[in-house]
């Protein structure tokens, strides 16, 4: 029979337990949480061309139109040009008409966002959630199933092929 005494343990320590669990982060419980790197800004520089330094490091954007990645379509993965982190699998991306590749669905777990305020309005910036670098904003006016287009710097990215 359960004494009072040991109804309390038992509750204080579920209680413990709960609130633990609710400050894992939802990607590291889930498992899916990504190793962070961390470079100084010279590592950076000489690992990226001036262009891509400025869009990854800088939180800059590229002309529109101007990436080759816009008329990439075999298949395989979009991956970070910082660390080579996947990002987008080619069967998320379309063409949006913005000038910049698009997709509808990051990797789960692959990016993070923060709030952007520039330009005199409120957007949604997104970035490698490996190495932190920049990659562009997130719209809500994609295609189903997400609804969501991811409109990415073609000079933050890097295609690789399906291997096979």
């Amino acid at each position: 029979m359960m004494d009072r005494r040991h109804f309390i343990r038992l509750a204080v320590g579920g209680a413990c337990a709960c609130y633990a669990m609710a400050r894992i982060p939802a990607a590291f419980a889930a498992g899916q949480a990504v190793a962070k790197i961390v470079k100084t800004d010279e590592e950076w520089k000489h690992m990226l061309t001036k262009e891509q330094y400025y869009v990854l490091r800088e939180e800059g954007t590229e002309r529109p139109f101007s990436s080759p990645l816009n008329e990439e379509k075999r298949t395989g993965a979009f991956a970070c040009a910082g660390c080579g982190l996947e990002l987008f699998s080619s069967n998320a991306k379309f063409d949006s008409g913005t000038g910049w590749p698009s997709f509808y669905q990051a990797i789960e777990g692959h990016v993070e966002t923060k709030e952007d305020r520039t330009l005199g309005m409120a957007r949604t910036e997104y970035h490698c959630a490996r190495c932190g670098g920049h990659q562009g904003h997130v719209f809500e006016d994609g295609p189903k199933p997400t609804g969501l287009r991811y409109c990415n710097n073609g000079l933050a990215l890097k295609f690789v092929p399906e291997q096979g």
